[in-house]
């Protein structure tokens, strides 16, 4: 609910379509530099999100779907149904919402690389195989916390 209000009043135009997707198109395009390509981000003129181009080519759309949030609120949920104790479920709940978003910016960045070298693989990269990889990373983060940290009480027959 406080997510749905920050994205119906985040019309700033300093930081287009929203902060946090802003953000997201800024660190992917930083990275793309770090891997050693030209990155370029601009605002989509036509809908909410941010252009991404890789070696002057437009590679990709970075919507508000792509920074995270609504898979580490997912994540956070899921964590506070199975809650354990405070402390150790406060650090869970902290560094499992880090690597969502970390990981998530690699996927991106390698994603965008794909989505330059091969252009014809678009279908089975954006659909298929990178959403895996970040709903895999959340599967297993909460198969980790159920069984270790969870306090879950058996039934008694």
């Amino acid at each position: 609910m406080s997510y749905k209000f920050y994205l119906d009043y985040s019309d700033d135009s300093k930081y287009y379509p929203d902060y946090l997707t802003n953000l997201v198109a800024k660190q992917s395009k930083s990275l793309l530099e770090t891997a050693g390509y030209k990155a370029q981000i601009a605002p989509h003129p036509n809908e909410a999100s941010m252009k991404l181009f890789v070696n002057n080519k437009f590679v990709a759309r970075i919507i508000e779907g792509c920074n995270s949030i609504s898979i580490i609120i997912l994540f956070i949920s899921f964590i506070i149904a199975f809650s354990g104790k405070f402390k150790v479920t406060l650090f869970y709940l902290l560094s499992g919402a880090v690597l969502i978003y970390v990981v998530n910016l690699i996927r991106i960045v390698i994603l965008s690389i794909g989505l330059y070298h091969y252009p014809w693989r678009r279908e089975i990269l954006h659909i298929a195989i990178f959403p895996l990889i970040i709903y895999g990373l959340v599967f297993l983060l909460w198969m980790f916390w159920v069984n270790r940290f969870a306090n879950l009480k058996p039934k008694n027959d």
